[in-house]
């Protein structure tokens, strides 16, 4: 990857993170965790990989974005708002009633492409604009990111089994293998692995043993699915929880839980060390 590629990257990723933290610290509610184990990723998508246009939202040419895992919207904002899509501003009016940015995705927010947040549903919608891309010919891809506590519920599978009927091949999905879920470790309440043996068996091409907070490993697991024609791809990538702030890394309580002022204060003061060192 270009160097200067990778610093423009670490810097959205670390300002993406610090949205994360202002607005779930303004809200006094939210997902933090989960928010900041994709921060890298969205930040990926959002200034390297996806065709879009902050200026017109509803291009028709543009690529999908569907957050599955809807909860975590606190990072998608963080990214649409660094992109240009509506003011920063925005983030501290996160969850308030009558604001803009609520606590799921809404189809009415400049940017978003799917309402999401009830588990499941966004890779089902995501294998619908797919397809009708499919059969207007037109060249967009679609790209939807899930939780692996996520792919518990069954209508993962029926998607995932939809997706490769239709060789869905305009179609990549993102598991954020993060091993956390609200009520502990995956492997414990409901063990969803091995993810990538599961969702080959349902036809799809799997890319695994990504590294989600290196854009070095993102960026080669993209290009791998970028290639592939013919089926669905679908990537695992290993996250940690709270990635970015020391307190919230690998901590299953940050999956619902707000900052509060000292917590506010710390992850921000790790945040702007961080945001220094790369612009220094």
């Amino acid at each position: 990857m270009d160097e200067l590629l990778k610093k423009k990257l670490e810097i959205a990723a670390c300002k993406i993170r610090m949205g994360v933290i202002e607005g779930t610290y303004n809200a006094r509610s939210g997902h933090p965790g989960g928010s900041l184990s994709i921060s890298d990723l969205v930040a990926y998508l959002y200034f390297a990989k996806m065709n879009i246009y902050p200026d017109k939202p509803d291009e028709p040419s543009r690529d999908r974005f569907v957050l599955s895992k809807g909860h975590t919207a606190p990072a998608l904002y963080a990214a649409l708002a660094e992109k240009g899509f509506f003011s920063k501003d925005e983030i501290r009016s996160l969850r308030h009633i009558g604001a803009m940015l609520q606590g799921h995705p809404c189809i009415n927010t400049p940017g978003i492409d799917m309402s999401s947040g009830s588990l499941g549903q966004g890779i089902s919608v995501a294998c619908g604009m797919a397809l009708s891309g499919k059969i207007t010919s037109d060249t967009y891809k679609v790209y939807t990111v899930l939780g692996d506590g996520e792919i518990q519920e069954g209508q993962v599978w029926e998607a995932a089994m939809f997706a490769a009927h239709y060789k869905l091949d305009n179609l990549v999905a993102v598991v954020d293998n993060n091993g956390l879920q609200i009520d502990g470790k995956v492997e414990n309440v409901m063990s969803v692995y091995p993810i990538a043996d599961k969702f080959e068996s349902f036809g799809w091409h799997t890319i695994k043993n990504v590294d989600a907070h290196d854009f070095e490993s993102i960026e080669k697991a993209f290009d791998e699915a970028e290639s592939i024609t013919g089926q669905p791809v679908v990537i695992i990538m290993n996250s940690v929880k709270g990635k970015g702030v020391s307190f919230m890394e690998n901590v299953a309580s940050w999956h619902g839980a707000a900052p509060n002022k000292e917590q506010y204060d710390q992850a921000m003061a790790e945040l702007s060390a961080k945001l220094k060192e790369l612009e220094g």
